[in-house]
């Protein structure tokens, strides 16, 4: 599996309208091949940006996702340059270990 940390530095008073965008997306992504989740994280430190984490099955399945017409659409319109505080950045992991709490 692949992992996808978009770091995101929101700038202050931008924070509800980055989080509401979210909320209310098209959820083109949701349908795309080898999707597996997407986590928005919200910092609970001053001056830490949002990380948006996707979950790709693997590297060809992000790829395309980035490739497609759906990708296009869903950055279509993007928030204006105010909204962000500095430059962002995207990181790719590889899972090598993953453990969860089982549902008992």
């Amino acid at each position: 599996m692949l992992i996808v940390a978009n770091r995101v530095p929101v700038a202050a008073g931008w924070e509800e309208t980055f989080e509401e965008r979210f909320r209310n997306r098209a959820g083109q992504i949701d349908k795309q091949p080898g999707f597996v989740r997407m986590q928005v994280l919200r910092p609970q430190t001053d001056g830490a940006p949002y990380v948006v984490l996707t979950t790709w099955r693997d590297r060809a399945a992000f790829d395309a996702w980035v490739g497609s017409e759906d990708f296009k659409l869903a950055h279509s319109n993007p928030m204006p340059k105010e909204a962000f505080d500095g430059e962002g950045g995207m990181e790719m992991h590889e899972v090598i270990l993953a453990s969860e709490q089982s549902a008992d």
